[in-house]
């Protein structure tokens, strides 16, 4: 019953604090935001729910084992006492609201159950009920705990500079900056504010807010966000949105807000819930008072009234739907992708179009050294011309100095040590090494740079370079002259065509590629996976809009991503699938769904399962409508004896239960992964 859960998951962690009025301590500069973890035991909604499951798992062997009911009666007790005391009263509040819902219909069920001597049926809905409450305020618990992370990325102080230019300096909280002023950020710091550069050269780590796999460089003209880490060079930033509009604020508002929105088929439930809960409880109270007005005795009325409760209680009708949830959900597990919660299943099989990221989504988001070439007359071969890259290179914490001396290890190359190391922020480094100076930089760099010379390294390429993989071309000199390229890339998965085929199949439309990066590079993946939609250059906002806009035009999305720019767009969709292995604590905590092995073809496999859970649901609903029908109507118009009433009751929630349970075999699993 999804509507206390609902209720209680909003309500089991307080929003976070505004990102203008941020408070954070500041840190080192370069570190992240601290991982925030609720604790599962530290929510009330957890703890009740875990005394109820072990009172009831404890009562039940002695129960079934006819044990004296003086063992097992009081474990029943503290089990209906501590997963049903919440709904009750959350029940009986509404009731003051002059609503009535599930939540009070389904103890009253459950103490009903009791009172006619089915003990067990009704303890088990109680823990039921109790789990799924705490698992959907667990998920929600951490998604403000991710929230608030992330606005610790934000530092909390900057470097303003005089506005009389006399060289002044002043450290400020950075929610104190307004559009206008001018603020230092030396190397290594966060950046304070979204900002435009006024002097200074370096390149800023602004994966957070782009998605982009490497740093960009920097200069006098170029556009900053807060949040990002500069690299190597010092800035001096003009600040051109207040702090409370900056891009990182703006991805804490678009999730927070997305979070908050139900969604028509949440709606949808809730108001059936509520008229099948007044419904039935007008009915009870119809038995059990009409025969009393043409003359039946107190007895028989209650009795049919109770009758007539157990027999449309809505046992049957929780198990309809939850077990072949909760069995896709753990199928799902067992191979690499972790489903939130069950409505978050039954809303993958929902979907109808797809969005991805790229990278880290579509490509493993780690640059990797992919061609070795060097030129005519250098004399070097391969391993000679990798050696003198690495060795140059070695010094310096740039992600691309990182995969050439990453390479040169692998290849079990001896790196020489280098001196004079100098490096030039977005252009290259320089040092000597074994007494020649050694250059590692952009092709076209140097004025003296042949012409011809970015076409004769790209043609033909090396035999280990995937064709049409976007990479980045650096040229190595020894001594001023020209000795080779390397091409460094951010490799395409080996299954992301398989999958984006497959999500093509599942959803009868070619998926879109939404990326932060360059045109070019999104070009390059979406042809290689066969994308045809291709929209780059994207703020996360523009994600989150490009989604909405989609879902605007009668589409139900699944977007798959990785970043922390990606959440809003997570948020967004009708359904979040996160890349897990490298995904932000945001990403992974705003997503639906978690791939925890990075494999993609995995997406399509779990939205098919999410599509057998449906239709198992459905059959369920069926079976369980069908017995609850056909036993109400025989105990208003005939006399249904109390023991086969009950026997019905529970036939019917044990084969609803036994029929869900099947997307548990392996099989299942197999089939939803086959093509097709």
């Amino acid at each position: 019953m999804v509507c206390r859960v609902s209720a209680t998951a909003t309500t089991s962690a307080s929003p976070p604090p505004p990102p203008s009025g941020s408070s954070s301590p500041p840190r080192p500069a370069g570190t992240t935001a601290p991982r925030r973890r609720t604790r599962v035991l530290a929510l009330p909604e957890a703890r009740w729910a875990l005394a109820s499951t072990l009172a009831f798992l404890l009562a039940l062997p002695l129960d079934l084992t006819g044990a004296s009911p003086w063992l097992y009666g009081p474990l029943y007790v503290i089990a209906y006492a501590a997963g049903g005391w919440e709904p009750a009263l959350e029940g009986l509040r509404a009731l003051r609201e002059k609503t009535l819902d599930v939540d009070l219909l389904m103890i009253v069920a459950a103490l009903g159950a009791a009172a006619i001597g089915q003990v067990l049926d009704g303890a088990l809905l109680i823990v039921i009920f109790a789990t799924s409450g705490a698992l959907e305020a667990l998920a929600t618990a951490r998604t403000a705990d991710s929230v608030r992370g992330l606005l610790d990325l934000a530092p909390a102080t900057a470097t303003r500079l005089s506005s009389a230019g006399d060289g002044g300096e002043e450290t400020v909280a950075t929610d104190r900056l307004a559009v206008g002023d001018v603020i230092l950020v030396r190397p290594g710091e966060r950046i304070g504010a979204d900002g435009s550069v006024l002097d200074g050269e370096s390149e800023a780590d602004q994966a957070t807010i782009t998605g982009e796999p490497l740093p960009v460089p920097k200069a006098p003209g170029d556009e900053v966000f807060a949040s990002t880490l500069n690299g190597t060079g010092a800035l001096r930033v003009r600040v051109t949105r207040d702090p409370a509009d900056s891009v990182i604020a703006r991805i804490v508002t678009l999730v927070e807000e997305a979070s908050r929105t139900k969604a028509p088929t949440q709606l949808f439930i809730e108001k059936i819930e509520q008229r099948y809960a007044v419904g039935v409880v007008a009915a009870t109270l119809a038995v059990f008072t009409v025969p009393l007005l043409f003359g039946a005795d107190l007895t028989s009325a209650l009795l049919r009234a109770m009758t007539f409760m157990i027999v449309a209680s809505p046992c049957a009708v929780v198990l309809a739907t939850m077990p072949p949830l909760l069995s896709a959900i753990a199928n799902a597990g067992r191979h690499g992708v972790l489903v939130k919660s069950a409505v978050a299943m039954e809303r993958l099989g929902a979907i109808d179009a797809t969005a991805l990221d790229k990278t880290g989504t579509l490509t493993e988001g780690t640059p990797e050294v992919t061609a070795v070439r060097p030129l005519p007359g250098s004399g070097l071969d391969e391993d000679a011309l990798l050696a003198l890259a690495a060795a140059a290179e070695h010094p310096s914490e740039h992600p691309l100095a990182r995969a050439v001396v990453a390479a040169a290890r692998e290849r079990g190359l001896r790196v020489a040590t280098a001196e004079d190391f100098s490096a030039r922020p977005g252009r290259g480094v320089s040092a000597t090494v074994e007494g020649r100076v050694v250059t590692v930089g952009r092709v076209g760099e140097h004025a003296d740079d042949p012409p011809s010379l970015s076409e004769s390294v790209d043609d033909p390429p090396s035999p280990t370079e995937p064709a049409g993989t976007p990479g980045t071309t650096v040229l190595v000199r020894r001594d001023g002259a020209p000795v080779g390229t390397l091409t460094l890339t951010d490799r395409l998965r080996p299954d992301a065509a398989t999958a984006v085929t497959a999500l093509t199949a599942v959803t009868g439309t070619s998926p879109t590629l939404l990326t932060g990066d360059n045109a070019s590079a999104a070009a390059l993946v979406a042809a290689d996976t066969g994308v045809t939609d291709v929209r780059a250059d994207l703020l996360p906002e523009d994600k989150a809009a490009a989604v909405t806009a989609l879902q605007d035009a009668g589409r139900r999305v699944l977007f798959v991503g990785d970043g922390i720019n990606d959440a809003p767009a997570l948020a967004a969709a009708h359904s979040g699938v996160a890349m897990g292995r490298a995904g932000s604590d945001l990403a992974l905590e705003t997503a639906d769904a978690v791939v925890v092995r990075d494999e993609l073809t995995a997406i399509p496999a779990v939205v098919r399962l999410s599509r057998a859970a449906r239709r198992l649901v459905v059959q369920n609903l069926v079976i369980a409508g069908t017995c609850i029908a056909v036993l109400v109507v025989w105990d208003l118009v005939g006399h249904l004896p109390l023991p086969l009433g009950v026997a019905g009751h529970e036939g019917s929630t044990v084969l609803v239960g036994l029929n869900g349970l099947r997307l548990l075999r392996e099989s299942a699993w197999r089939k939803a992964s086959r093509p097709g």
